[in-house]
């Protein structure tokens, strides 16, 4: 049923023009619901998919308006020649403001895109050649094979026709290799970074893809209504946008063209009945949208649309292929893979890591061990990109990368997993697999969007069903990541790694709530991977698993090297025996 959903949806409004004795007013209705379903989908990508919160889209809708409507009254051109202008504007204008706003974090990036939006209102209604408040009247319509679409009903179909666009636009995006990398964000910037995702540049595409939505929607409104001023471009335009795209779901594209529609036929409703019951005019309609908006976010954070068709918003994983192999990534070396000198890292007053030296060799399994808060994982961060050096040199494949970002550091060919698992909870656990491959695919957005990079999506798929079989969890690829255990989870990461085809590979904790015989198997694999020439850098409290996996131990306790050498001299090192258990043991 939850499939079905969607498809006798749009029956049912697309039908609607065939049923006898229906009002204008509905059409009209419906017709303002189409375009802000087409805001809203733009708003899911972004806010739902990307975790960014954007107060902006009224703006983008409005420059998408303004643009056309000054081609066509000033120049004489056609509406539909200010179509791809209003979206190349619009398009322009969003990678600015993006490559600003972007930049910045935590509240106060929504904060930066309600200033860009009151703005630009401001400029709207204080600028002569726009109209000012009164804005811009006598905008022709659009016309098709020569009759201008005028009413309503003419126009209906158009504008749904977009909205339509927009979700298959968008559905297919979502299930691309930029589309992952979109989804990726959610699950935290580190992740993404460590797979090769360039994050700062991904966040743009998605603010830009949601702009070029909202111009769309702009466009047809500047051209329907054929008269514009800024007031429906303001902020609280911008705002009842997020509105309609929590309350159908965020996360979910159906869920946004749901809560469009749903939020206009109810606020015009609401106008209706409410001034009659309460017996007084005013815009009672906010009050009831923000008790309703309180209610939602404690009993249904995602939204209805999922509560109403039992399914997540995330698109279903394409059923495995046939696909040729990818070319490998891994390259030959000679010497070591990793060399680590002098590394220091300092927080403030806090020596975490001081003057830390080892190198791992292809073939070799290099374990990190030593008391909670020795220094493990910020020596991981540092070798990986994630965290700045204070001092010292890190050489990758004989490569001085100490300088180098994650995902630079990833291109080289280095993967690895985290201490505290980052999967993306809303993708199957396949999804996050792929993600591992990203570096080794090459579509774009566009490719994406239009549906044309079938064949080598089909390829990374395969090889995440491969890596996935490799760990014992090729049954699992379907269900959703946050509903695995956290040793499966961890296993999924090991997976996700492998996806790289690295020649190096960092484990942070790989053995960490998994049972004995998931521990021994997890043991088989490493043991196989060393024995095809990839080095292992790990970081595990087990010592059992250790000592009977690791070439060489590197002991670290307060952030320095106590020790280093094979398993069977450090077990017995007096010092390591004092740092573990303590003098008096």
């Amino acid at each position: 049923m939850s499939r079905l959903a969607p498809l006798l949806a749009g029956l049912a409004i697309l039908a609607l023009p065939l049923v006898p004795g229906v009002p204008p007013f509905w059409f009209t209705l419906l017709n303002y619901a189409g375009l802000a379903a087409i805001v809203v989908v733009g708003l899911v990508v972004l806010t739902g998919m990307a975790n960014i919160m954007s107060f902006g889209q009224g703006m983008f809708v409005g420059i998408g308006a303004y643009t056309s409507a000054l081609l066509t009254l000033h120049l004489g051109v056609s509406p539909w020649l200010g179509l791809p202008a209003a979206l190349a504007v619009a398009g322009a204008c969003a990678w600015v403001v993006g490559a600003i706003t972007l930049r910045l974090s935590g509240h106060y990036l929504p904060l930066g895109t309600i200033a860009w939006n009151i703005s630009f209102f401001y400029v709207l209604g204080n600028s002569d050649w726009l109209g000012r408040y009164d804005g811009l009247p006598g905008l022709p319509p659009i016309a098709v094979f020569g009759t201008p679409l005028l009413a309503s009903e003419q126009v209906f179909y158009l504008i749904w026709g977009c909205v339509g666009l927009s979700v298959v636009l968008t559905l297919s995006l979502m299930r691309s290799r930029t589309g992952r990398a979109i989804r990726a964000l959610k699950g935290g910037r580190v992740a993404a970074e460590a797979f090769g995702v360039d994050t700062g540049r991904i966040k743009i595409v998605a603010f830009v893809y949601a702009a070029l939505l909202a111009a769309l929607s702009g466009w047809l409104y500047a051209h329907v209504q054929r008269a514009i001023n800024p007031t429906p471009f303001s902020l609280n335009a911008s705002i009842e946008y997020l509105l309609m795209a929590v309350l159908g779901g965020a996360g979910s594209v159906w869920g946004g063209v749901f809560g469009a529609t749903l939020v206009t036929l109810l606020k015009d409703q609401l106008q209706n009945v409410l001034p009659l019951v309460l017996g007084a005019e005013g815009n009672f309609e906010a009050i009831v949208f923000g008790v309703l908006f309180v209610l939602l976010l404690q009993r249904a954070p995602d939204g209805l649309w999922p509560l109403l068709t039992r399914r997540t918003g995330a698109p279903p994983p394409p059923a495995p292929v046939a696909a040729p192999p990818l070319p490998p990534r891994r390259a030959a070396v000679s010497g070591p893979l990793l060399e680590a000198s002098g590394l220091r890292k300092v927080f403030g007053g806090l020596v975490a890591v001081d003057g830390i030296d080892f190198s791992v060799a292809p073939g070799e399994v290099v374990a990190l061990i030593g008391p909670n808060g020795a220094g493990k994982s910020t020596t991981f961060n540092l070798v990986t990109g994630v965290a700045r050096l204070s001092a010292g040199t890190v050489r990758l494949f004989g490569r001085d990368t100490s300088a180098l970002p994650s995902r630079a550091v990833a291109r080289l060919g280095v993967a690895r997993t985290f201490q505290h698992v980052k999967l993306v909870g809303t993708m199957s656990v396949i999804e996050n697999v792929a993600l591992g491959a990203h570096l080794r695919g090459s579509a774009g957005a566009v490719r994406g969007a239009l549906g044309l990079d079938r064949a080598e999506e089909a390829a990374l798929f395969a090889e995440a069903q491969r890596q996935l079989d490799r760990v014992g969890l090729g049954a699992l690829r379907d269900r959703p990541a946050a509903s695995l255990a956290l040793g499966q989870q961890r296993i999924v990461e090991i997976a996700r790694a492998l996806c790289l085809d690295p020649a190096l590979l960092l484990l942070d904790e790989p053995a960490a709530g998994l049972r004995h015989q998931e521990k021994a198997a997890l043991a088989d694999l490493l043991n196989r991977l060393r024995g095809e020439g990839l080095g292992i850098l790990l970081v595990e409290h087990d010592m059992d698993f250790v000592m009977g996996l690791a070439d060489r131990l590197v002991v670290m306790n307060f952030g320095a090297k106590l020790c280093e050498g094979p398993p069977r001299v450090v077990r017995t090192n007096p010092a390591v025996v004092e740092a573990y258990l303590g003098s008096a043991a």
